[in-house]
């Protein structure tokens, strides 16, 4: 499983965006319609696609995608 290119597909779906394509780097600012309720929603999906739970603690600290991605490794390790 490819992890960026699955969570691309899960941004995709909860922006509603098909043209939307992830970047290490990239963060709420970089998305226009990034609201702290598609945030939610974005942590949920992300949950329910890779089959795995993050602490509130988890998710405060990310500072961008990359970290995400890298977390998502982890949880799937």
């Amino acid at each position: 499983m490819n992890v960026k290119e699955t969570l691309t597909e899960v941004f995709q779906d909860v922006f509603d965006d098909d043209e939307l394509e992830l970047f290490d780097e990239m963060t709420a600012e970089d998305v226009e319609d990034w609201t702290s309720l598609t945030h939610i929603q974005l942590i949920v999906a992300v949950e329910k696609k890779f089959g795995v739970k993050f602490t509130t603690v988890e998710v405060m600290k990310l500072k961008n995608v990359g970290e995400f991605i890298t977390l998502i490794e982890k949880k799937l390790a």
